[in-house]
């Protein structure tokens, strides 16, 4: 740690270890400021950030009411996600926050950023109608599915008993369909697969490799090579 502020260890517990560096860097850097209010109009507070010992530049920090959200005028939260050196220098001196606020907290700097769920996918017309032949888009709407069931089943011991019973089942009847492949060989074809199977051949057969050509220099000797050349020499190892 390099500040006294409980609000970087807390960081630290949930951030990657390159999110943390940036938002200690910052955190870090907020100790020379110094924050000053300028008015109040209600329960809303406006602070001048400067570095001490100067009047300029000066950034302004609005903290409403509840004091956990801040505008602000340097603009890096709206463009990295990161809390800025003059937020914090308010928060750490004026609010006296010991933790990140919930929703200045983004997932995709957390330690558990590939473990979210995304619940809501965008999904257009077309893939709408194409989403019975998309794997992507089924499997994203089963992830969807199975999230809210994940949920229900981790309330009591007797729904997630259930909820691991059908899943069993559910698991057995797909290796059952698998195994009958051959039903899928029936099925008749229609003229858009049978064209797009074509393309696809058609386009394999353009990208072959590229035609052998041989190498410059010294062509191969035909000579015999006398017996010291080709035997084998022992190889020598540590005696350490």
């Amino acid at each position: 740690m390099k500040t006294p502020f409980k609000i970087e260890e807390e960081v630290a517990k949930v951030y990657t270890r390159k999110s943390f560096m940036i938002f200690q860097d910052e955190l870090f850097n907020s100790l020379p400021n110094q924050a000053r209010k300028l008015n109040v109009i209600g329960e809303v507070k406006t602070y001048g950030v400067t570095a001490y010992g100067k009047e300029t530049p000066i950034y302004h920090v609005t903290l409403e009411g509840d004091e956990v959200h801040a505008t602000y005028t340097c603009h890096m939260w709206g463009v990295y996600g990161i809390l800025c050196r003059h937020i914090l220098c308010v928060f750490g001196k004026k609010a006296k926050l010991n933790e990140l606020p919930q929703h200045y907290d983004l997932d995709r700097w957390t330690i558990n950023a590939e473990n979210r769920i995304i619940l809501h996918i965008p999904c257009f017309d077309d893939q709408a109608r194409q989403g019975q032949d998309d794997p992507t888009i089924r499997k994203n709407k089963s992830m969807t599915q199975l999230y809210d069931i994940v949920k229900l089943a981790s309330q009591s011991t007797e729904k997630y008993k259930h909820f691991i019973f059908a899943l069993e089942n559910i698991y057995k009847e797909l290796l059952v369909m698998e195994e009958h492949v051959e039903y899928s060989q029936t099925v008749p074809i229609n003229d858009d697969q049978i064209l797009r199977s074509q393309v696809l051949s058609n386009f394999s057969q353009m990208l072959q490799d590229p035609p052998q050509m041989p190498t410059k220099g010294r062509p191969k000797s035909l000579r015999l090579k006398n017996p010291k050349e080709t035997q084998i020499t022992k190889k020598r190892y540590c005696s350490i």
